[in-house]
């Protein structure tokens, strides 16, 4: 397989561009390698969040068909995140271990022939939690070994902006899932979606390995890591010891992992529940809204990016600390959250559901941009370390989340009354605004782990 970057024609007239030939439009007529790289991070994240929400589109309809009660579906639905959360720091050790591509490869490869092999009946409870488990530890390894691929591939002055369109992957992923899958349900039934997903991610897996192939034949294509040793190698100088302790007796640490978990509960729950949500409260089915169900996460995708955009402008315009630059984002995200989440319960009608249940996602979604990029304020260096940390508090969340979600809804006629859906938001409210505060008299933006002479 040959790629245009190996033809020196190619690089001539990307040289060319780079001179300002081109312009910014460069970068998409003449890509390099490193780009293309991006690119498969960006569809790994959409890949694995089209599979986490046609699950719940699937199994939503499933457990309709084989009148499971609500209980049971919190049960089925929150196995994912047990393996999910186990798997967080492992993914990590081994990608650092063995590389970021090589794991991504066993994760997609195990997450699709589990998701193969689920079963489409309802009632093989056991079954489909065992499967949930599995695809939970196989992309509990994904975020872990995109950072590292990333880490590897990308330069220090692109990454934010690389790992920034790639994980927002999963909220087009999202959107993706909510519109197309339920027309693939509804004429050929829900368990088709998992077959469908399992072989996306078969697909991704395939196009993978031929695009890292051609990469790495070109020689313009080593990593920037290689690259700047002098192209010998790709095995890094070994890391200095992480401070745990320091790390995780510091209130700072707290404040972001608190921050984690309250983000992720409310997102988790919504996300899980909104087909169920759409069917108890605004008595539609979520197939018949058309576009307007994924506005929810295309709102979410838009505003995690505006919000780091917001927080760097409050710092470098307007003369606000890096703390304080955070905590504002932090605290007017979760405020406007959790006064959407309160009021989701008392949709009238399908049109209400949709801008309570966007506004919520998306005032969230602004919210990473103080908490969510805390980590790299405060410890630079060691920032994975952190956000292995806050990546599982948030992964427990919803093991958490959806369970309680699915027995509070049990307790309350199975959901048919809007009581047990208000308490149920308005307990995630109530976390989001108990974040906010913890934050906002905890969280530090300055480096507190590591020393100028550590960064390199």
């Amino acid at each position: 397989m040959k790629w245009r970057f190996d033809d020196p024609v190619y690089q001539q007239r990307y040289r060319s561009m780079k001179r300002s030939r081109y312009g910014s439009w460069g970068v998409f007529l003449y890509p390099e390698p490193r780009h293309f790289v991006i690119a498969m991070c960006f569809l790994a994240t959409l890949t694995a969040y089209v599979e986490r929400t046609g699950f719940s589109i699937a199994y939503t309809l499933m457990a309709k068909e084989s009148d499971v009660d609500q209980g049971t579906k919190g049960a089925v639905m929150s196995a994912f995140y047990w393996g999910y959360g186990i798997s967080q720091i492992p993914g990590g050790i081994a990608a650092q271990r063995f590389g970021g591509e090589g794991v991504l490869v066993v994760c997609f490869g195990l997450w699709s022939l589990a998701s193969l092999v689920t079963p489409g009946n309802a009632r093989s409870t056991v079954a489909l939690m065992c499967a949930r488990f599995i695809v939970g530890v196989s992309q509990g390894f994904l975020i872990p070994s995109v950072h590292t691929v990333l880490s590897i591939w990308i330069p220090a002055q692109e990454r934010a902006k690389a790992v920034s369109l790639t994980t927002s992957g999963m909220y087009l992923g999202s959107a993706a899932a909510m519109e197309l899958l339920p027309m693939v349900s509804k004429k050929y039934g829900a368990a088709t979606i998992l077959r469908l997903v399992g072989i996306l991610g078969v697909l991704w897996l395939v196009m993978f390995r031929r695009v890292m192939r051609g990469v790495a034949s070109s020689s313009s294509g080593l990593p920037v890591s290689t690259a700047a040793n002098g192209g010998g190698s790709t095995r890094r100088r070994r890391a200095s010891k992480t401070p745990w302790k320091n790390i995780l007796s510091h209130p700072a640490t707290w404040s972001i992992v608190i921050n984690n978990f309250t983000f992720h509960y409310a997102f988790y729950i919504v996300m899980n529940w909104l087909p169920t949500y759409f069917d108890k409260v605004l008595h539609a089915s979520i197939e018949s809204v058309g576009f307007a169900k994924t506005l929810p996460y295309l709102g979410m995708f838009l505003t995690s990016n505006m919000g780091g955009w917001v927080g760097d402008y409050l710092i470098s315009r307007h003369g606000l600390s890096v703390a304080g630059g955070r905590k504002c984002v932090n605290t007017v995200g979760f405020f406007l959250a959790s006064v959407a989440l309160c009021v989701m319960a008392q949709a009238r009608g399908v049109f209400q559901g949709i801008m309570y249940t966007t506004s919520a996602l998306a005032a969230a979604g602004f919210a990473r941009g103080g908490f969510s990029v805390n980590h790299m304020d405060i410890a630079p260096k060691y920032a994975g370390a952190v956000m292995g940390i806050s990546n599982t508090a948030g992964t427990l969340s919803g093991v958490i989340g959806v369970a309680v979600m699915g027995q509070i809804l049990a307790w309350n006629n199975d959901g048919a009354t809007p009581a047990g859906w208000f308490l149920g938001f308005s307990l995630a409210a109530a976390l989001c605004i108990l974040g906010s505060g913890v934050f906002t008299v905890y969280a530090k933006g300055t480096r507190l782990f590591g020393d100028d002479s550590d960064q390199h």
